[in-house]
C-alpha cells in the first residue's frame, strides 16, 4: 500500500494531520459508545453484557502483545490501513446482523480492532513528537480526540432519538472511517518506521521492570482505564434507569461533562513541558477524581445541572490525572518501543475486563448508587503508586 512518490510528510504537517485523523477516529468510536450497553442489553442481561465486554478486552490485549511484531514486519502505515478496513467490515458486521452470537462476535472484535487503531496512531505521533514538547504535542492530540469526545455523545443520543435506533450509530461510526482511512493512505504512505525492538514475553517484562517508574504509572493508568470503562458502560445505564433520564438529557450531561478534557488538558501538557512536574497535577487529578466519584452516591435528583456539574467535576480530576500519565510516559519511551506502547495500552482492554467485575462483585453487597463509593476508592488507590514515582522535571 506504499506510494513511492510520495514525498515524506514535514514533522509540523504530520502533527495537525494526526490530530485531524484523531478527531475522526475517536468520533467513530464515541458516537456508538455510550449506547452500546443499551444497544447490547436488547438480547443479553446486565450480566451477559459484562462478559461481552470482557471477552472484547481479552481479545484486545491478545491483539496488544501480538500487534508489535506485525508491525515490525509489515510497517505502520500497512497495519493501520488493513486496521481500518476491518474495522469498516466489522460495523457493516453491526448494521446487518440480526442473530444475536453474531451481534456478540462482530462487537467484540471492533473492540480489539479500535485498540489496535489506536495504538498505530501513538506510533504516527510519537515518531513526529521532538522531546522538547512531549506535553504540548499530547496536550494538542488529547485535545483533539477530547472534542470528539464533546460532541459525539450528542451526535449519538440524536441518532438513537429515544426509539433504539442503536443501528444507526454503527453506520455514522462507518461512514467516520472512510475519511479516516483517506488521511493515513495520502499523508503516510513514506511513514519512517523506527527500528522496532523485539521482546520476548519475558524479555519485555523485564524490560519494563527496568525502568522503576513505568510499572508504577501503569499500576495508575489501569486506575484511570477501569474508571473509565465502569462509567462508560455503567453510568448512562444508570442515568437512564435509575435516575430517570431519557437519552436527549443524557446527550446533554455528557457534554458539559466532556468540556473538561477540552478546556484543561492542552495548557496542562505545556505546563508540564516548562513549569511543573507532571508527579503533582497527576496526584491532585486522582484526589478530585476519586472524591467527586464518591459525591455521585449521595446525588438522588434527577436535576439535569446537578448532575452535569457533579460529572464535570470528576472529568477534571480524570482530565488532568491523564494528561500527565500520557505526557510522562511519552517522554521517557522510544518510538523505537511499540512493544513497550502495546504494554501501556493494555490497561485500557484489561480495565474493561476489570469493571464489569465490580459491579457483578460489588452489586452483591450493596446497591447501585454505592458502587460509586467503591469505584471513587478505587481511584484514591492509584496514589500509592504515584506518591513514589519521580518526576522527570
Amino acid at each position: 500500500m506504499n506510494l513511492q512518490n510520495s514525498r515524506p510528510i514535514p514533522r509540523s504537517h504530520a502533527i495537525y494531520t494526526i490530530a485531524i485523523i484523531g478527531f475522526i477516529y475517536t468520533l467513530h468510536l464515541v458516537i456508538p459508545m455510550y449506547s452500546n450497553s443499551s444497544f447490547l442489553s436488547l438480547f443479553a442481561d446486565e450480566r451477559t453484557v459484562g462478559y461481552i465486554y470482557m471477552a472484547g478486552a481479552a481479545v484486545s490485549i491478545l491483539g496488544f502483545l501480538l500487534i508489535p511484531s506485525i508491525i515490525r514486519k509489515l510497517g505502520n502505515y500497512s497495519v493501520a490501513l488493513w486496521m481500518v478496513l476491518i474495522q469498516i467490515l466489522l460495523f457493516w458486521g453491526l448494521t446487518t446482523a440480526t442473530s444475536p452470537t453474531s451481534i456478540a462476535i462482530f462487537f467484540i472484535l471492533q473492540t480489539a480492532t479500535i485498540a489496535m487503531i489506536g495504538l498505530n496512531l501513538d506510533i504516527f505521533l510519537e515518531v513526529y513528537t521532538d522531546a522538547t514538547n512531549v506535553g504540548s504535542v499530547r496536550g494538542l492530540y488529547n485535545t483533539s480526540l477530547n472534542a470528539s469526545w464533546v460532541i459525539a455523545p450528542l451526535i449519538g443520543s440524536m441518532l438513537v432519538n429515544g426509539n433504539n435506533n442503536y443501528h444507526n450509530t454503527y453506520v455514522a461510526g462507518l461512514f467516520m472511517l472512510i475519511p479516516l482511512f483517506y488521511l493515513i493512505y495520502r499523508n503516510f504512505p513514506r511513514f519512517p518506521d523506527p527500528n522496532y525492538q523485539h521482546f520476548s514475553p519475558w524479555q519485555l517484562a523485564k524490560h519494563i521492570y527496568k525502568n522503576k517508574n513505568w510499572d508504577k504509572l501503569f499500576a495508575a493508568n489501569l486506575v484511570l482505564q477501569t474508571f473509565y470503562a465502569w462509567m462508560v458502560v455503567y453510568s448512562p445505564i444508570y442515568l437512564n434507569k435509575v435516575i430517570g433520564f431519557n437519552w436527549d438529557q443524557i446527550g446533554i450531561i455528557l457534554v458539559v461533562m466532556l468540556t473538561s478534557f477540552v478546556l484543561i488538558q492542552y495548557p496542562l501538557g505545556k505546563l508540564a513541558d516548562k513549569k511543573y512536574g507532571e508527579k503533582e497535577i497527576m496526584i491532585a487529578g486522582f484526589i478530585l477524581m476519586g472524591l467527586a466519584t464518591m459525591a455521585l452516591a449521595f446525588i438522588h435528583t434527577n436535576n439535569i445541572a446537578v448532575w452535569a456539574i457533579a460529572l464535570f467535576m470528576t472529568r477534571v480530576g480524570a482530565a488532568s490525572a491523564e494528561i500527565m500519565m500520557e505526557t510522562y510516559f511519552f517522554k521517557t519511551v522510544s518510538p523505537r518501543d511499540a512493544a513497550a506502547l502495546g504494554v501501556f495500552r493494555i490497561t485500557r482492554p484489561l480495565a474493561y475486563f476489570l469493571a464489569p467485575l465490580i459491579s457483578i462483585i460489588g452489586l452483591i453487597y450493596l446497591n447501585d448508587s454505592n458502587m460509586f463509593l467503591i469505584v471513587g476508592a478505587i481511584c484514591l488507590l492509584a496514589l500509592i503508586p504515584i506518591a513514589t514515582i519521580k518526576d522527570t522535571n
